[in-house]
């Protein structure tokens, strides 16, 4: 899994040094990463080639030509960079993706389970409380669930 958050130097060249565990984890028919720009966040989603091949099959889940399909090609399909390793553990990230999201010194790496975002510095910033709110007030709502429902089991 990918895990933790990481803050790294973007070089000149739009390179980035990908944490060791998530090249580790990243392992597939090539030695890189599946980057695009994220569905769900103004940031960069990236994976191996398991995270490519979910996408993948949610894609050909639906029928050809199926409007949600064609959005989904358009956006992961369309958006998707493949990115080697170079000798040093980089990556260089197309410079749409780093105009997109405002990457340009600082970048902030967050490994989310299969996948993982980068983010700029300030963006992420803000979106981390915004998450944390988020994961607080629905834990508070998912516990107050999970009482509600034992005392009406127990009844």
């Amino acid at each position: 899994m990918f895990l933790s958050t990481f803050e790294k130097q973007l070089d000149a060249k739009r390179r980035i040094v990908v944490p060791q565990e998530f090249r580790a984890l990243a392992a597939g028919p090539f030695d890189g990463v599946f980057c695009f720009p994220s569905i769900e966040a103004d940031c960069v989603e990236g994976g191996g080639q398991a995270f490519f091949d979910r996408y993948l099959s949610v894609i050909e889940e639906l029928e050809f030509g199926d409007p949600l399909r064609t959005a989904l090609e358009t956006s992961v399909l369309g958006g998707m960079a493949k990115l080697s390793f170079d000798t040093a553990g980089r990556i260089t990230l197309p410079e749409t993706l780093c105009e997109s999201f405002g990457l340009t010194d600082w970048v902030v790496v967050v490994g989310l389970g299969d996948r993982f975002q980068i983010w700029s510095k300030d963006a992420f910033r803000a979106h981390r409380a915004a998450q944390r709110e988020l994961a607080r007030d629905g834990l508070a709502s998912l516990r107050a669930q999970q009482r509600a429902h034992r005392v009406g089991g127990a009844s």
